[in-house]
């Protein structure tokens, strides 16, 4: 098959003023860290979203990193989370000495089961860490009053929830902390990048610190300190400002993406209810209380034996579909250091999850081209 018939998975896109922005930079004198449009992406999602501060992040998973070093999470400290979710969610807080403790996941949404919550907490937690999967909200007012009950920390994984909500509110201004990405999969993107929304005051000055390399550096830019130390732990988590005026170019144009991706969402939502009116399949589910960012589609095969061969029709038909998160708890890392648990819902659904292809500029034949092998498939 000619690699011109051949549908990504995903493929990057410009839609303004990306390349405009990064020549502009370079003409600026200032490419690296926290330059003019690093600092134009944080305002965007500071005046839009209601975060008290956004810090660009080199990633996601720098993101969490940080929010880990702020929630000083400490050797033996645990940390809940869903199973199905990516390993950066987990080695974040790993890395500092914590340990995970995974909950099973809703079957409706795939988000974290806050019906089983209480039962996972215990003297030596310290954080609640819900994702947001696919951009749907993880229920959230039960999950806040336990943390607020038991005095713990909400950092959301907000990966894929950029724009998303919960009952009117932003994803991202709910927990303590919360992480984006901007990685080339997501709605918006600049090829790796991410940002950390701080919502709790106690830890604004901080924060800034620790993305610093644990100096004052931006505060003394500022003219807020007559030189900068040494003052905590901390990395380079700044990324170039090559990555954000790319990033810019998008963010201006988020209204034209959201719309672009919600009628890509919903022709395939529209188009495969019959075959999950029929039982041959199961499509996302978006709660009453959340809204859709069309942060990804997929669906779920009824076994994992037909997951398998719908891959496998896919791929001969030149279409490249792929399988998602492999549940943490089953990971080679995880059971060679803790116990073996059984999350049946988590187990489940990740064997039968199939992603289809999409991305801002997947054309109308390529959809119809996607939808019709899956029919043929189930016929």
């Amino acid at each position: 098959m000619a690699a011109s018939e051949i549908i990504p998975f995903n493929q990057p896109f410009t839609i303004g003023n990306e390349l405009a922005y990064m020549q502009d930079a370079v003409q600026r004198g200032k490419i690296s860290g926290d330059g003019f449009y690093t600092k134009q992406c944080q305002f965007f999602l500071q005046n839009r979203y209601g975060f008290k501060k956004a810090l660009l992040t080199t990633s996601c998973t720098d993101a969490l990193e940080m929010a880990a070093i702020l929630a000083e999470i400490q050797p033996g400290d645990e940390v809940i989370l869903p199973a199905f979710t990516f390993v950066s969610t987990a080695n974040a807080f790993v890395l500092r000495g914590a340990r995970p403790v995974f909950a099973d996941v809703d079957p409706l949404t795939l988000n974290l089961d806050v019906a089983k919550l209480e039962s996972l907490i215990s003297e030596k937690t310290k954080i609640i860490v819900p994702v947001h999967y696919a951009g749907i909200s993880c229920d959230m007012d039960q999950l806040l009053e336990i943390a607020k009950a038991k005095n713990l920390l909400v950092v959301e994984d907000a990966a894929q929830a950029l724009d998303a909500k919960y009952k009117g509110r932003p994803l991202g201004s709910l927990g303590n902390l919360a992480a984006f990405s901007f990685h080339e999969t997501k709605n918006v993107m600049c090829g790796e990048g991410g940002a950390l929304a701080v919502n709790d005051a106690n830890f604004l000055e901080r924060a800034e610190i620790i993305r610093e390399k644990g100096t004052n550096r931006a505060a003394f830019f500022r003219g807020e300190a007559a030189k900068y130390d040494w003052l905590d732990v901390g990395s380079s988590f700044l990324p170039s400002d090559l990555n954000a005026a790319y990033l810019l170019a998008q963010l201006e144009n988020l209204e034209t993406i959201q719309q672009q991706r919600l009628k890509l969402w919903n022709t395939y939502y529209k188009e495969l209810k019959p075959l999950a009116d029929a039982g041959k399949l199961q499509l996302p589910f978006v709660p009453d209380y959340a809204t859709n960012n069309a942060g990804l589609f997929y669906l779920l095969c009824r076994t994992p034996e037909k997951r398998t061969a719908l891959l496998a029709h896919l791929k001969a038909q030149g279409i490249m579909a792929v399988f998602h998160y492999l549940p943490l708890h089953e990971s080679p890392y995880y059971l060679k250091h803790y116990p073996k648990v059984s999350l049946p819902v988590t187990e489940n659904a990740a064997r039968r999850l199939v992603r289809l292809p999409f991305y801002f500029n997947l054309t109308e034949n390529q959809q119809s081209r996607i939808l019709e092998a899956i029919r043929k498939f189930y016929t």
